[in-house]
């Protein structure tokens, strides 16, 4: 990092917010010689998103990132990492998502946990996500990276707010403890064929292990998860490439479905 490191991490920040603005892909942050650590990047995504805020979105939740192992050799990253859901992130069961929102998207089938009660980390268990836990439900997060076609390492997906586009929530919510989280299996389907599937342990050994490391992860940062939120535990499986014209449905056993088109 240079000395005027601050004025860096306002221009990445700035680059990678017109970049979504005008669905267009610049190099990748770590190939420039800056020097940026994860800490960097998060500030980064900070900056990123503050445009969006100030533009009157709403913090709505939280996302994990790259919790499969499927994903992580995908991306050649060997972490997990976190970005931040906005309301203007939001589809619903069934509907249309217009390609004109997106640059290179790719569909993950997770589950999304809605908390009834806060998750301050550090020291949150499994149990205590569980406990916390208002309902699961499955739901599609559709990547999508500014980074120039993908050629990401973590610091490129940190920045970019963990490559998040947008999500859509299936109709059906669950109690988390009656169902085996870590043995459902998901059948990801595109346009009728089956493309991917995984189970919940792909997610960190169990999806509420993911929102665990998540509540603690952003607990050493004096940030909370809150009640209301809605937490994305990672991707199940590998990443789908999508298209205009393409349909998808996700089933999660115990969970039911979730469907959605592109246009």
């Amino acid at each position: 990092m240079s000395a005027s490191s601050s004025e860096l991490i306002a221009a990445l920040g700035d680059e990678l917010h017109q970049a979504l603005m005008a669905r267009r892909m610049v190099a990748p942050l770590s190939g420039r010689g800056h020097g940026l650590t994860i800490a960097d990047a998060y500030r980064v995504q900070e900056r990123m998103l503050s445009h969006r805020l100030k533009a009157g979105e709403k913090v709505v939740g939280k996302k994990v990132g790259a919790t499969s192992k499927a994903v992580q050799d995908l991306l050649k990253v060997n972490q997990p990492d976190f970005g931040l859901l906005l309301s203007g992130m939001i589809f619903s069961e069934g509907e249309t998502i217009p390609m004109s929102r997106l640059i290179q998207p790719r569909a993950e089938g997770e589950i999304a946990f809605i908390l009834k009660r806060d998750l301050h980390g550090p020291g949150v268990t499994v149990a205590d996500v569980l406990s916390a836990t208002e309902c699961v439900m499955p739901c599609f997060e559709i990547v999508d990276s500014r980074i120039q076609d993908w050629k990401i390492g973590i610091v490129d997906t940190v920045a970019d707010n963990a490559s998040c586009g947008v999500f859509a929530l299936g109709g059906s919510a669950r109690d988390p403890r009656k169902v085996d989280l870590d043995l459902c299996g998901m059948v990801l389907e595109k346009n009728g064929e089956v493309v991917a599937t995984g189970a919940g342990a792909a997610a960190l050994g169990h999806p509420a292990s993911a929102v665990a490391w998540l509540a603690n992860t952003l607990g050493s940062l004096g940030i909370p998860l809150l009640a209301g939120e809605v937490v994305l535990s990672g991707s199940l499986a590998t990443l789908v490439p999508v298209a205009a014209g393409d349909c998808l449905r996700v089933s999660i056993g115990g969970l039911g479905e979730c469907s959605i088109r592109f246009a």
